[in-house]
């Protein structure tokens, strides 16, 4: 059992920036692959940016020099800086975090709008 607890989110202008926070209770022993992805509205959800269990990190060509995933190890915590936001970037934002078993765990998502 892992639950998974976003903040940050809201509405931004284009051009602005906000950070995301997920931290990950429960059945946590260590921080394998945690990662961001987003649904817009009529579209399926997208990888947005992981960070391995190896501290490596990959990123969607859309959000590339823009987005930067980190992690706090000893708080279960992962970040998603988003900076330069564009109206392309109003999504809801999710959270997830694989364990050691493989299986997905997911957050609640939180809205980003992008929007003057």
């Amino acid at each position: 059992q892992v639950q998974l607890v976003e903040s940050g989110g809201g509405l931004v202008q284009p051009g602005g920036s906000l950070r995301l926070s997920c931290a990950a209770s429960g059945s946590i022993f260590s921080i394998n692959d945690m990662a961001w992805h987003r649904q817009a509205p009529g579209k399926e959800r997208e990888l947005v940016a992981e960070v391995t269990s190896g501290g490596s990190t990959n990123y969607a060509d859309s959000v590339k020099g823009r987005f930067t995933i980190s992690r706090d190890n000893a708080k279960n915590t992962v970040y998603l800086q988003m900076n330069s936001l564009k109206p392309d970037d109003t999504a809801v934002y999710y959270c997830r975090y694989t364990a050691w078993d493989m299986v997905n765990y997911w957050g609640q998502g939180t809205q980003v709008t992008v929007s003057s």
